[in-house]
């Protein structure tokens, strides 16, 4: 049943078309526009194609230019910290082996601080700052900076 019912939806605007056509088709012959049919037959026949064909052609246009909008959900988990938990977790933070530039690095980036911003504000070179995250980034097993605010305060050992 699905099948037959695919298949009507797929072409249930050529069926329609189809049927319109030879409704118009019938009323001409039934009407018998002897006038019309016999000096102008050609034409009229060629003006009724066209125009369908022009329809058609507008209305496939309309669906192969309207923009196909497809909704992804994406799901990851966040973790958040208790009321209770805003202490750094030191275990976690002597497991990462992290020097006190690095830590510091961390703490900024957790803040929302620009490479340059950082630089600025513990008196490094930018060089120095991208050195220090790299760094970071391969002791904490992460890829983007994202990843490793996010892995921080997982671990908790920002605040």
């Amino acid at each position: 049943m699905t099948f037959i019912k695919s298949i009507y939806i797929k072409t249930r605007h050529i069926t329609f078309y189809a049927l319109l056509m030879a409704v118009l088709v019938f009323a001409l012959k039934w009407l018998e526009w002897k006038f019309l049919l016999l000096q102008n037959a050609i034409e009229i026949y060629i003006g009724l194609i066209a125009l369908a064909f022009t329809v058609l052609g507008v209305w496939v246009a309309g669906q192969l230019a309207r923009p196909k909008v497809e909704t992804v959900v994406v799901e990851r988990e966040v973790y958040l910290s208790r009321p209770g938990e805003t202490e750094i977790n030191e275990a976690e933070l002597k497991k990462l082996n992290l020097s006190n530039r690095e830590y510091e690095v961390l703490q900024l980036l957790s803040k929302g601080y620009s490479n340059a911003q950082i630089g600025e504000h513990l008196f490094l070179s930018l060089s120095t700052v991208k050195t220090h995250a790299s760094n970071l980034f391969v002791k904490m097993d992460v890829k983007s900076r994202a990843q490793a605010i996010e892995k921080a305060k997982r671990l908790r050992i920002t605040a």
